[in-house]
């Protein structure tokens, strides 16, 4: 009988259903059974799982509460495509409660549809053209923000779509700017200002790791935003909830026009969610009469409505971020003793629950800086951690989550294997043809 991932091949192209599943040296991965912070695949392998489908799962696989919630959802109400559901309004209220930016709010079924949205509405909302991203940011598969996340080093400064089919036209639409470089945002705006319909930013950008923000060019961006009148856009589809329930803004205090949000709203069930100003919102079609259009069959659908109360409610309850928070503190600090004590450049970064150990020395503000990242190491060493039963994606510059599900035994575990696989990785030479592409964006946005 031919084995899964054989089988899979045939009838999927690559044999994943997104781009970023498929990993080399890991091909015949095929998930049995995932809870907790572990997982299982079909040849009796397990894991301890940081990867966790690139952070949805805050509160660990399979929590028996959302579990609970989204059966008994299942027991009362269905899709029915019309009207609104009490979840529905219930989730929109704690939505608006929680984010500061969030008056009204409309739900998707991913982060995608949330950022093509905020960017379609900003342009019905001025009347222009321009949408402005920052390098090392990913904001969805759709074409405006398909590009410059993970670039080559000749790539960088110029635009670098991770898709072909784009159309020219589309892309010249989008200015890319560096991240953390104020004066590069003031003198976009001094130069094309009446024409920038949006900037939208992941406010850390962990789909390179982790830049964290500075202040100063948080503050520029608003204030930019607002003597131009354009739309701010914050992509808290991963900082959102993660790193605190009221995203990066309540972190920061800069308040955006519109918020995106997805991933960890529903501990993995599909949902995303666009909020911001009432007048902003009330340009969308779910209002009669609104001019921009906004539609989605799942939109609202009540197993993942459910999933979502669930997991904000025991977010708000339970102890979920001091205990992350906590065990991401020992694990940043354990690995910085750990490649110090080896003698290896590196620099481990991270915020609250995310983690991740770039092979390199000195600052990490912006996406040059991480062009020094050692991708050989990077990828050497997540693939030795393997041999230890320890799941980080062996892909350059991903993070790496801690869900309420970990504990400090795998904490421990990692911490005591970390120096083994970082000695065993240092004389490993990778054939890395294909490892790093586009790359590894969030593909299931």
């Amino acid at each position: 009988m031919k084995h899964l991932a054989e089988r899979a091949r045939q009838v999927i192209p690559g044999g994943v259903n997104s781009g970023q599943r498929s990993i080399p040296g890991l091909t015949d991965l095929v998930i049995t059974e995932a809870a907790g912070a572990r997982f299982r695949d079909s040849q009796g392998r397990e894991y301890v799982d940081y990867h966790a489908a690139f952070g949805p799962p805050l509160l660990g696989h399979n929590d028996p509460d959302v579990g609970a919630a989204v059966a008994e959802a299942g027991r009362t109400v269905d899709l029915c495509g019309v009207g609104v559901t009490a979840g529905e309004v219930e989730l929109a209220e704690t939505l608006a409660e929680l984010v500061p930016s969030v008056e009204k709010v409309l739900l998707t079924s991913t982060g995608s549809e949330a950022t093509f949205h905020a960017l379609r509405v900003a342009r019905a909302a001025t009347g222009r053209r321009l949408v402005v991203k920052f390098q090392g940011c990913y904001h969805g598969w759709h074409d405006a923000v398909s590009l410059n996340v993970i670039s080559a080093p000749e790539k960088v400064g110029t635009h670098d779509p991770i898709s072909t089919g784009i159309l020219p036209e589309v892309l010249e639409a989008t200015l890319v700017l560096p991240f953390n470089d104020e004066q590069a945002v003031r003198r976009a705006f001094a130069e094309h200002g009446d024409d920038i319909a949006a900037v939208i930013l992941e406010p850390v950008p962990h789909n390179v790791g982790c830049l964290l923000p500075e202040q100063e060019f948080l503050r520029t961006l608003r204030e930019e935003c607002t003597r131009a009148g354009s739309v701010l856009i914050f992509d808290e589809v991963i900082t959102g909830f993660r790193h605190h329930l009221g995203g990066w803004q309540a972190i920061s205090g800069i308040t955006p026009d519109l918020t995106t949000m997805g991933k960890a709203i529903a501990n993995g069930y599909p949902v995303g969610a666009l909020g911001g100003r009432a007048d902003l919102m009330e340009l969308f079609s779910s209002r009669p009469g609104g001019p921009a259009f906004f539609a989605g069959t799942y939109n609202g659908h009540p197993a993942v409505v459910a999933a979502a109360l669930a997991t904000l409610r025991k977010l708000r309850e339970e102890p979920v971020h001091e205990h992350v928070f906590r065990l991401g503190e020992r694990i940043r600090t354990g690995l910085a003793e750990v490649f110090a004590s080896l003698d290896i450049p590196a620099l481990v970064s991270g915020y609250g629950s995310v983690f991740v150990g770039y092979f390199m020395t000195g600052p990490a503000r912006t996406y040059d800086d991480l062009l020094r990242n050692d991708a050989n190491m990077f990828i050497g060493y997540r693939r030795r951690l393997l041999e230890h039963g320890i799941f980080e994606l062996p892909l350059n510059l991903k993070r790496s989550h801690v869900s309420y599900a970990h504990t400090d035994a795998d904490v421990d575990h990692l911490l005591e294997s970390a120096a083994t696989a970082a000695e065993l990785a240092r004389g490993d030479v990778l054939d890395l043809t294909g490892a790093s592409t586009m790359g590894g964006a969030d593909a299931h946005r």
